[in-house]
């Protein structure tokens, strides 16, 4: 395997046709970016999705990103990646003033770099393996009320929401279904995870990116874990819960490398 890190991202190139992403893992966030929050650091880490990037560690070729979405938002269109009003971040008073527009074009200059480090990475990949799976992994919160306040209804805030909203479906649907399949079949702590598609979320504009230029080869699978393995209010992480997610989602590494073999390479 090989690295490629710097301040803002790492990323590992591994030996397979698998790549897993955590592009909302980071909290960081530039000097002259930090000197601007109205937000507090707990307000912030709520948003984001830690450890991803450990259950991207299951896969030998990984992106992890070491900003904060509220720097800016890899996941979301190039005109919406910077927050710039509360609509733009759940209703949430990011900034104690109005953003100066040379701190959001240095913002949009990280988002270019991310993507065109990405693509890069998608190309070689292609050019060698010809058809690719990513796993975007994110998690969501499920306690908005509070702390102590009531969860989501489990019926619309499944344990994991697998988005498939962009994917070319006659193509890679033989992936996704494998995957929600060995997904849904693993032990979690003695149980079964209750695993749906496009239910919460279909997938956000990183996964659009991506099969806007590679449709017939790229596989983005936009992975979302309830935080049932942390305290979404505290930070505080349960590492049992962690663990058996992180083996559950290394548990479909095979059968997806299996399936995406079986795609025809175009």
């Amino acid at each position: 395997m090989t690295l490629q890190e710097e301040k803002r991202w790492k990323i590992i190139r591994g030996d397979n046709p698998l790549i897993a992403t955590a592009i909302h893992d980071g909290h960081a966030a530039r000097p002259d970016v930090q000197s601007l929050f109205a937000l507090n650091e707990e307000g912030r880490l709520r948003e984001e999705d830690p450890y991803t990037g450990e259950l991207a560690e299951v896969a030998t070729t990984q992106v992890v990103v070491h900003h904060s979405r509220f720097e800016v938002d890899l996941n979301r269109s190039r005109e919406k990646a910077v927050y710039r009003i509360p609509e733009d971040a759940w209703g949430l008073e990011v900034w104690k003033d109005d953003l100066p527009e040379d701190i959001v074009q240095q913002s949009l200059a990280t988002y270019d770099a991310f993507n065109s480090a990405v693509f890069d990475l998608l190309d070689e990949w292609v050019a060698r393996y010809g058809n690719v799976v990513v796993y975007d992994l994110h998690s969501y919160n499920h306690r908005r009320n509070g702390p102590e306040g009531e969860a989501a209804d489990s019926l619309g805030n499944p344990e994991v929401n697998v988005g498939t909203g962009t994917l070319n479906r006659e193509r890679f649907g033989g992936v996704v279904e494998r995957f929600i399949r060995d997904l849904r079949s693993a032990d979690y702590l003695g149980r079964d995870l209750d695993v749906r598609e496009n239910v919460k979320f279909k997938g956000g504009d990183f996964s659009r990116r991506i099969h806007e230029r590679y449709p017939n080869s790229v596989c983005v699978l936009a992975i979302e874990f309830k935080k049932i393995f942390m305290d979404e209010w505290s930070g505080e992480v349960d590492r049992g819960a962690l663990e058996g997610l992180k083996s559950c989602l290394a548990s479909t590494v095979t059968g997806v490398l299996e399936e995406v073999r079986r795609v025809k390479s175009l």
